[in-house]
């Protein structure tokens, strides 16, 4: 499916993309592009200024505002989703720099029977939020992350976690929620949920962490 979205009247989707970018351009006095992207495995075209940023474009042309807008400085995380399935701060790429490309938001993670990621999953048994105002940058992130290393140990899930801040939960159980999500994932793909059970893995993970992962309060790993 293909959505034409402007800052244009009810009759835009009567006029072609580009009379739409002449007239927005004329209006304004501000150069304009129309730009072409797959979001969530729906194709759209968007219209707007040539310098505005994706993140922009994301949550207020397009409406996706799970994705959120903190530092605006590459630094936080927050706006962090998936750009053909790496990830990457939306509030330092421009709208105009997507085209052709495929982003993945926090909403596209969930499966389209409503069942949710296993790193969205992971961060409701771990109760790995409070505010939640950076949860959709570390959802992303870890979901990405996961993708490559499957199996990540309590360094490596720290490490992966690093980039992106957050003011509430001191860390803790976001980083159970990554060892929770793997083992999730691998058990959702129809493997054991603790991994590998060899040598190298045992020495890898800790008591606490194989299969304990934990977290204050948290349901995982409960003896």
């Amino acid at each position: 499916m293909t959505s034409s979205i402007h800052k244009g009247g009810r009759n835009a989707s009567r006029r072609t993309v580009a009379e739409q970018v002449d007239e927005l351009q004329a209006e304004t006095g501000e150069h304009h592009v129309a730009v072409t992207f797959t979001l969530n495995g729906v194709t759209q075209t968007v219209v707007l200024p040539s310098r505005t940023l994706a993140s922009d474009a994301i949550r207020h042309h397009l409406r996706r505002t799970g994705t959120h807008v903190g530092c605006e400085h590459g630094v936080c995380g927050a706006c962090t989703v998936l750009l053909d399935g790496k990830p990457v701060r939306s509030c330092l790429v421009l709208a105009a720099s997507l085209e052709g490309r495929s982003v993945t938001t926090v909403e596209g993670l969930v499966e389209p029977d409503g069942t949710l990621h296993p790193v969205q999953e992971a961060f409701v048994d771990c109760h790995g939020l409070q505010c939640g105002f950076c949860t959709p940058g570390f959802v992303t992130t870890i979901a990405a992350f996961l993708e490559e290393n499957p199996s990540p140990t309590h360094e490596e899930a720290t490490d992966a976690i690093a980039g992106n801040l957050c003011r509430c939960t001191g860390y803790q159980n976001i980083r159970a929620a990554v060892l929770r999500a793997a083992e999730i994932k691998r058990e959702r793909s129809g493997g054991s949920p603790l991994g590998p059970d060899s040598e190298a893995a045992r020495a890898s993970l800790d008591a606490k962490v194989r299969g304990a992962t934990a977290p204050v309060g948290g349901k995982a790993g409960r003896a």
